[in-house]
C-alpha cells in the first residue's frame, strides 16, 4: 500500500502538469512550508494573474496549522482553494473562470 504522503506528491506531480497544460504559458511553484508555515503547496502565475492551491490526498485530510488561515487570505487577495482529487475538477473549473476574468 502506498504511504500517504506518496499519495499527495503523485496528486501534486499529476496536478502540476495539468496545470500547465489549461493554462498555456504559466509558472506552477512550489512553496515552502519550512520558510511559513501553513503557506498553500503551490502559486500558479497565469498572464496577469496568480492563484494559491493546498493539495491534499483525500478530502477529510489533516489540515495544517495556519493553512486554513493562509488559503483563506489569499483567497481574499486573489484566488485561493483546498485541492484534492474530490474535488480537483470543481476548483479547476473556478480556476479557468477566475483566469478568464
Amino acid at each position: 500500500m502506498a504511504s500517504s504522503s506518496k499519495l499527495e506528491r503523485d496528486f501534486q506531480a499529476n496536478l502540476i502538469r495539468e496545470l500547465k497544460e489549461l493554462f498555456s504559458g504559466c509558472m506552477v511553484m512550489k512553496l515552502d512550508s519550512g520558510y511559513i508555515q501553513g503557506i498553500p503547496d503551490l502559486l500558479i502565475l497565469f498572464e496577469d494573474k496568480w492563484a494559491t492551491l493546498e493539495c491534499k490526498k483525500v478530502a477529510g485530510a489533516k489540515r495544517q496549522p495556519n493553512q486554513e488561515y493562509y488559503v483563506g487570505r489569499m483567497e481574499e487577495m486573489s484566488f485561493s482553494r483546498f485541492i484534492c482529487p474530490e474535488n480537483k475538477e470543481e476548483v479547476l473549473d473556478e480556476l479557468q473562470q477566475a483566469f478568464a476574468s
